[in-house]
Protein backbone atom coordinates (compact mmCIF):
# COMPACT_ATOMS: atom_id res chain seq x y z
CA UNK A 1 0.00 0.00 0.00
CA UNK A 2 2.72 2.65 1.16
CA UNK A 3 5.75 2.64 -1.78
CA UNK A 4 7.08 4.04 -4.90
CA UNK A 5 6.54 8.07 -5.27
CA UNK A 6 4.57 9.83 -2.55
CA UNK A 7 4.74 13.60 -3.01
CA UNK A 8 5.50 16.07 -0.49
CA UNK A 9 2.73 18.14 -1.25
CA UNK A 10 3.05 21.84 -1.25
CA UNK A 11 0.05 24.11 -0.23
CA UNK A 12 -0.80 25.96 -3.16
CA UNK A 13 -1.76 30.30 -1.74
CA UNK A 14 -3.88 33.09 -2.87
CA UNK A 15 -3.54 36.32 -1.99
CA UNK A 16 -1.50 34.83 1.57
CA UNK A 17 -4.30 32.54 2.18
CA UNK A 18 -4.69 28.70 1.20
CA UNK A 19 -6.03 27.90 -2.28
CA UNK A 20 -8.12 24.99 -1.64
CA UNK A 21 -9.30 24.63 -4.72
CA UNK A 22 -5.99 25.01 -6.74
CA UNK A 23 -5.29 21.97 -3.54
CA UNK A 24 -7.65 19.89 -5.14
CA UNK A 25 -6.52 20.58 -8.72
CA UNK A 26 -3.06 19.30 -7.65
CA UNK A 27 -4.56 16.56 -5.66
CA UNK A 28 -6.10 15.34 -9.34
CA UNK A 29 -2.82 16.17 -11.49
CA UNK A 30 -0.71 13.85 -9.36
CA UNK A 31 -2.89 11.14 -9.09
CA UNK A 32 -3.11 11.39 -12.91
CA UNK A 33 0.41 11.82 -13.28
CA UNK A 34 0.76 8.05 -11.73
CA UNK A 35 1.87 9.59 -8.08
CA UNK A 36 1.52 6.41 -5.69
CA UNK A 37 0.37 8.33 -2.59
CA UNK A 38 0.06 12.03 -1.51
CA UNK A 39 1.68 13.45 1.86
CA UNK A 40 0.08 16.97 2.83
CA UNK A 41 1.48 18.69 6.00
CA UNK A 42 5.17 18.06 5.75
CA UNK A 43 7.83 20.68 5.56
CA UNK A 44 7.20 20.90 1.85
CA UNK A 45 3.45 21.59 3.09
CA UNK A 46 4.53 24.70 5.21
CA UNK A 47 3.32 23.29 7.75
CA UNK A 48 5.30 25.18 10.21
CA UNK A 49 3.60 28.78 9.32
CA UNK A 50 -0.31 27.25 8.63
CA UNK A 51 -2.14 27.76 11.63
CA UNK A 52 -3.80 24.72 13.16
CA UNK A 53 -6.96 25.02 11.56
CA UNK A 54 -5.23 25.77 8.05
CA UNK A 55 -3.64 22.54 9.19
CA UNK A 56 -6.22 20.49 9.43
CA UNK A 57 -8.48 21.64 6.59
CA UNK A 58 -5.41 21.25 3.89
CA UNK A 59 -5.58 17.84 5.37
CA UNK A 60 -8.94 17.42 5.53
CA UNK A 61 -9.43 18.21 1.75
CA UNK A 62 -7.00 15.98 0.68
CA UNK A 63 -8.38 13.28 2.22
CA UNK A 64 -11.96 13.45 0.84
CA UNK A 65 -11.22 14.63 -2.44
CA UNK A 66 -8.45 12.04 -3.19
CA UNK A 67 -11.47 9.67 -2.19
CA UNK A 68 -9.46 6.61 -1.89
CA UNK A 69 -7.97 6.44 -5.10
CA UNK A 70 -4.10 6.57 -3.49
CA UNK A 71 -2.87 6.57 0.09
CA UNK A 72 -2.40 9.89 2.34
CA UNK A 73 -0.17 9.96 4.71
CA UNK A 74 -1.13 12.49 6.80
CA UNK A 75 1.49 15.29 8.34
CA UNK A 76 1.12 15.23 12.13
CA UNK A 77 4.67 15.93 14.36
CA UNK A 78 5.32 18.29 17.08
CA UNK A 79 7.55 18.51 19.74
CA UNK A 80 4.73 18.15 22.09
CA UNK A 81 3.37 15.26 22.31
CA UNK A 82 -0.26 16.11 23.34
CA UNK A 83 -0.58 18.38 20.05
CA UNK A 84 0.58 15.53 17.95
CA UNK A 85 -1.61 13.17 19.59
CA UNK A 86 -4.80 15.60 18.77
CA UNK A 87 -3.50 16.34 14.74
CA UNK A 88 -3.22 11.83 15.10
CA UNK A 89 -6.70 11.57 15.68
CA UNK A 90 -7.85 14.23 12.91
CA UNK A 91 -6.38 12.93 10.34
CA UNK A 92 -7.67 9.11 11.61
CA UNK A 93 -11.18 10.78 12.14
CA UNK A 94 -11.20 12.40 8.61
CA UNK A 95 -9.77 9.06 6.76
CA UNK A 96 -6.46 9.60 6.42
CA UNK A 97 -4.54 6.04 5.80
CA UNK A 98 -1.83 6.97 7.88
CA UNK A 99 0.30 9.34 9.95
CA UNK A 100 3.85 11.12 9.26
CA UNK A 101 5.24 11.86 12.69
CA UNK A 102 8.33 13.92 13.06
CA UNK A 103 10.60 13.23 15.73
CA UNK A 104 10.40 15.91 18.25
CA UNK A 105 12.32 19.19 17.55
CA UNK A 106 14.12 21.85 19.19
CA UNK A 107 13.49 20.30 22.61
CA UNK A 108 15.94 17.09 22.11
CA UNK A 109 14.68 14.04 23.69
CA UNK A 110 16.40 11.27 24.65
CA UNK A 111 16.15 8.05 22.45
CA UNK A 112 13.99 7.03 25.85
CA UNK A 113 11.63 10.53 25.37
CA UNK A 114 11.89 9.55 21.74
CA UNK A 115 10.26 5.79 22.46
CA UNK A 116 8.18 7.46 25.09
CA UNK A 117 6.61 10.16 22.34
CA UNK A 118 5.78 7.25 19.76
CA UNK A 119 4.65 4.77 22.20
CA UNK A 120 1.96 7.60 23.43
CA UNK A 121 1.27 8.40 19.49
CA UNK A 122 0.47 4.46 19.07
CA UNK A 123 -2.70 4.34 21.16
CA UNK A 124 -4.27 6.24 18.39
CA UNK A 125 -5.18 3.47 16.00
CA UNK A 126 -3.55 5.03 13.05
CA UNK A 127 -0.43 3.73 10.91
CA UNK A 128 2.52 5.80 11.51
CA UNK A 129 5.80 6.51 9.75
CA UNK A 130 8.38 7.95 11.60
CA UNK A 131 10.06 10.61 9.85
CA UNK A 132 13.39 10.97 11.22
CA UNK A 133 15.59 14.37 10.45
CA UNK A 134 17.92 14.99 12.51
CA UNK A 135 19.30 17.97 10.35
CA UNK A 136 15.75 20.40 11.44
CA UNK A 137 15.12 18.29 14.36
CA UNK A 138 18.85 18.45 16.30
CA UNK A 139 17.64 15.06 17.15
CA UNK A 140 18.23 11.36 14.91
CA UNK A 141 16.69 8.20 16.22
CA UNK A 142 19.09 5.19 16.67
CA UNK A 143 18.07 2.19 14.41
CA UNK A 144 17.99 0.27 18.02
CA UNK A 145 14.94 2.63 19.09
CA UNK A 146 13.27 2.35 15.71
CA UNK A 147 13.50 -1.67 16.46
CA UNK A 148 12.02 -1.43 19.57
CA UNK A 149 9.31 1.35 17.96
CA UNK A 150 8.84 -1.11 15.38
CA UNK A 151 7.41 -4.03 17.70
CA UNK A 152 4.56 -1.55 18.42
CA UNK A 153 1.65 -2.62 16.43
CA UNK A 154 0.79 0.91 14.35
CA UNK A 155 4.83 1.87 13.92
CA UNK A 156 5.24 0.73 10.60
CA UNK A 157 7.62 2.62 8.48
CA UNK A 158 10.23 5.59 8.43
CA UNK A 159 10.78 8.55 6.30
CA UNK A 160 14.54 8.67 6.66
CA UNK A 161 16.42 12.00 6.26
CA UNK A 162 19.76 11.27 7.03
CA UNK A 163 21.56 10.80 4.17
CA UNK A 164 23.05 7.20 5.48
CA UNK A 165 22.73 4.28 2.76
CA UNK A 166 24.16 2.22 5.91
CA UNK A 167 21.71 3.12 7.98
CA UNK A 168 18.39 1.55 5.78
CA UNK A 169 20.05 -1.77 5.82
CA UNK A 170 20.91 -0.60 9.93
CA UNK A 171 17.50 -0.32 9.98
CA UNK A 172 15.99 -3.74 8.02
CA UNK A 173 17.82 -5.61 10.35
CA UNK A 174 16.36 -4.16 13.58
CA UNK A 175 12.76 -3.32 12.35
CA UNK A 176 12.33 -6.46 10.03
CA UNK A 177 11.87 -6.57 6.64
CA UNK A 178 7.71 -5.34 6.74
CA UNK A 179 9.33 -2.28 8.08
CA UNK A 180 8.46 0.21 5.44
CA UNK A 181 11.42 2.73 4.69
CA UNK A 182 10.93 5.71 2.49
CA UNK A 183 13.46 8.09 1.43
CA UNK A 184 13.58 11.38 2.16
CA UNK A 185 15.78 12.94 -0.41
CA UNK A 186 14.93 12.76 -4.02
CA UNK A 187 18.96 12.73 -5.25
CA UNK A 188 19.79 9.32 -3.24
CA UNK A 189 16.71 7.47 -3.76
CA UNK A 190 17.73 4.98 -5.98
CA UNK A 191 20.78 4.23 -4.14
CA UNK A 192 18.01 3.88 -0.58
CA UNK A 193 16.05 1.60 -2.44
CA UNK A 194 19.11 -0.52 -3.87
CA UNK A 195 19.58 -0.94 0.15
CA UNK A 196 15.93 -1.86 0.77
CA UNK A 197 13.88 0.87 0.60
CA UNK A 198 10.22 1.24 -1.43
CA UNK A 199 9.81 4.87 -2.25
CA UNK A 200 10.58 8.23 -1.48
CA UNK A 201 8.04 10.72 -0.06
CA UNK A 202 9.59 13.33 -2.44
CA UNK A 203 9.79 17.11 -3.12
CA UNK A 204 10.79 17.02 -6.66
CA UNK A 205 7.60 15.07 -7.37
CA UNK A 206 5.25 18.04 -6.85
CA UNK A 207 7.17 19.24 -10.35
CA UNK A 208 7.62 16.20 -11.85
CA UNK A 209 5.24 14.01 -10.84
CA UNK A 210 5.11 11.48 -13.83
CA UNK A 211 9.15 10.99 -14.08
CA UNK A 212 9.17 10.12 -10.27
CA UNK A 213 6.76 7.92 -10.78
CA UNK A 214 8.21 6.17 -13.27
CA UNK A 215 11.93 6.34 -11.19
CA UNK A 216 10.17 4.11 -8.74
CA UNK A 217 7.92 2.11 -11.07
CA UNK A 218 11.07 1.05 -12.56
CA UNK A 219 13.40 0.33 -8.98
CA UNK A 220 10.05 -1.48 -7.90
CA UNK A 221 10.59 -4.34 -10.78
CA UNK A 222 14.45 -4.13 -10.50
CA UNK A 223 14.98 -2.31 -13.83
CA UNK A 224 17.89 -0.19 -12.54
CA UNK A 225 19.08 0.58 -16.45
CA UNK A 226 15.65 2.34 -16.91
CA UNK A 227 15.96 4.23 -13.08
CA UNK A 228 19.48 5.26 -13.76
CA UNK A 229 17.92 6.80 -17.67
CA UNK A 230 15.68 8.63 -15.11
CA UNK A 231 17.65 9.55 -12.47
CA UNK A 232 20.14 11.57 -14.66
CA UNK A 233 17.49 13.70 -16.12
CA UNK A 234 16.16 14.26 -13.06
CA UNK A 235 19.59 15.62 -11.01
CA UNK A 236 19.79 18.49 -12.13
CA UNK A 237 16.26 19.23 -11.20
CA UNK A 238 16.67 17.52 -7.48
CA UNK A 239 19.82 19.63 -6.91
CA UNK A 240 17.89 23.07 -8.64
CA UNK A 241 15.49 22.87 -6.52
CA UNK A 242 16.93 22.37 -3.41
CA UNK A 243 19.60 25.45 -3.94
CA UNK A 244 17.44 27.69 -1.90
CA UNK A 245 14.91 25.92 0.84
CA UNK A 246 13.10 22.93 -1.04
CA UNK A 247 9.52 23.77 -1.09
CA UNK A 248 10.61 27.42 -2.05
CA UNK A 249 12.03 25.55 -5.21
CA UNK A 250 9.46 23.14 -5.35
CA UNK A 251 6.74 26.10 -5.62
CA UNK A 252 8.52 27.80 -7.89
CA UNK A 253 8.95 24.33 -10.45
CA UNK A 254 5.42 24.26 -9.53
CA UNK A 255 4.51 28.00 -10.66
CA UNK A 256 6.17 27.42 -14.22
CA UNK A 257 3.67 24.84 -15.13
CA UNK A 258 0.41 26.71 -13.84
CA UNK A 259 -0.14 24.07 -10.76
CA UNK A 260 0.65 27.33 -7.80
CA UNK A 261 1.77 30.40 -7.34
CA UNK A 262 4.95 30.89 -5.97
CA UNK A 263 4.00 32.48 -2.84
CA UNK A 264 5.74 31.30 0.91
CA UNK A 265 5.14 32.98 4.19
CA UNK A 266 7.56 34.75 6.45
CA UNK A 267 10.15 33.78 7.33
CA UNK A 268 10.58 32.14 3.94
CA UNK A 269 10.93 34.32 0.63
CA UNK A 270 11.19 34.22 -2.94
CA UNK A 271 13.63 32.69 -4.69
CA UNK A 272 16.75 34.69 -6.21
CA UNK A 273 16.86 35.10 -9.69
CA UNK A 274 19.62 33.00 -10.30
CA UNK A 275 18.32 30.32 -8.89
CA UNK A 276 15.24 31.07 -10.88
CA UNK A 277 16.96 30.51 -13.57
CA UNK A 278 18.94 26.78 -12.38
CA UNK A 279 15.39 25.55 -11.85
CA UNK A 280 13.98 26.80 -14.97
CA UNK A 281 17.47 25.53 -16.82
CA UNK A 282 17.01 21.72 -15.09
CA UNK A 283 12.80 21.73 -15.62
CA UNK A 284 13.83 22.15 -19.46
CA UNK A 285 16.38 19.80 -19.28
CA UNK A 286 14.21 17.34 -17.66
CA UNK A 287 11.25 17.50 -20.48
CA UNK A 288 9.04 19.46 -18.25
CA UNK A 289 9.50 23.09 -19.81
CA UNK A 290 10.17 24.04 -23.57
Amino acid sequence: MFKGSMPALITPFSNGKVDYDALKHLVDWQIAEGSHGLVPMGTTGESATLSHKEHEEVIRVVVEHTAGRVPVIAGAGSNNTAEALRLMQFAKDVGADAALVVTPYYNKPTQRGLYAHFEALNAVDLPIFVYNIPGRSVVDMTPETMGALAKLEFIVGVKDATGSMDRVTQQRLACGTDFIQMSAEDASALGFHAHGGVGAISVTANVAPRLCADFQNALLIGDFATALTIQDRLMPLHEAIFTEPGLVGAKYGASLIGKSTEDVRLPLTGLLDETKAKIQAAMRNAGILN
